[in-house]
């Protein structure tokens, strides 16, 4: 699956599209100029139960390393894929 990355001013998505059609996405928004905050992970029915949600925090954590910025996990599932899973230490 090809994650992608939109931002607008301030706010920004990691989603999958296929066929035009957004089957999941993450949301974040920037704190600062070394952060951002994701806030909401939805992935569809479609999708569920294949790790797409993963998936997106891992893209998410690359995305950090790459920027060299920090993540803070508002997102309950976020939060709970951090605190499961270990090697996301140096981005949180």
């Amino acid at each position: 699956m090809n994650i992608q990355n939109a931002e607008t001013e301030g706010e920004g998505t990691f989603f999958i599209e296929e066929e035009n059609e957004r089957l999941a996405t993450m949301y974040y928004r920037w704190r600062g100029e070394d952060r951002i905050i994701i806030e909401h992970t939805e992935v569809s029915d479609k999708l569920k139960g294949k790790g797409i949600g993963k998936q997106l925090v891992d893209h998410a954590v690359a995305f950090a390393r790459e920027k060299h910025i920090k993540i803070i996990p508002l997102c309950p599932f976020t939060k709970s894929v951090f605190e499961k899973f270990k090697g996301y230490e140096d981005v949180l």
